[in-house]
């Protein structure tokens, strides 16, 4: 059976402990070093050469340089190994700064001990593990940022171009807008297609769709 080679950089004791004694404990992990932080890890890899590691368990909280800017750098030494952050630290700022440095998974220190080998096993296969918390987070923080993008298009509009809109929405035709508004039916119609480029919609279904998402 082929071992996962595991490092840790984790400053606080009993957290350190619990995940050496699970990863020795475990018949298909090894660990290869233990440090309590970056500058120590960085001494360590330099004197015995372990750049063969799977697995790196990374605190962000730690003493000297903290885990988000030892990233790179770790990314430098130990280039083959994917990075786990285990951590405390559950804003979506440090989640996303910690995924675009080269993380591939971000764990909450809440986790069990057993999912958090369970991780371990994931990541080493390909995949990536996220704490359902942390997964929500970066969920919500996409949907904000989507209805963002969508708010931004429909704030492009005209008084005028909103008034077509709600019109159409309410079921009349092109011809009925334009008697309604007072306006001829070509003038509709050129409104119409300003609103399909600044929707980027191609019908007047998906308009009135992406317009009542905005209500």
């Amino acid at each position: 059976m082929e071992l996962i080679r595991v490092g840790i950089i984790e400053d606080n004791p009993v957290i350190n402990q619990s995940l050496c004694m699970s990863i020795q404990n475990s018949l298909n992990m090894e660990l290869i070093f233990n440090a309590f932080n970056v500058e120590e890890a960085f001494k360590i890899i330099g004197e015995t050469g372990f750049v063969g590691i799977n697995i790196l368990l990374l605190d962000i909280g730690l003493p000297g340089m903290d885990g988000l800017s030892a990233i790179p750098h770790l990314k430098q030494k130990i280039p083959a190994s994917d990075i786990i952050m285990l951590t405390t630290y559950e804003e979506t700022e440090k989640i996303f700064t910690a995924l675009s440095s080269g993380a591939c998974s971000y764990i909450s220190k809440k986790t069990s001990l057993k999912l958090i080998m369970d991780a371990i096993l994931t990541v080493y296969r390909g995949g990536s593990y996220m704490s359902p918390s942390i997964a929500r987070k970066i969920a919500q923080h996409l949907m904000i940022g989507a209805k963002k993008e969508r708010a931004s298009a429909t704030s492009q509009l005209t008084v005028r171009q909103v008034e077509i809109l709600e019109a159409l929405s309410s079921g009349l035709s092109y011809k009925l807008v334009a008697a309604k508004l007072e306006i001829s039916i070509d003038t509709v119609r050129t409104h119409i297609k300003k609103i399909y480029r600044a929707l980027e919609v191609n019908s007047k279904i998906e308009a009135i769709n992406k317009f009542k998402s905005e209500l």
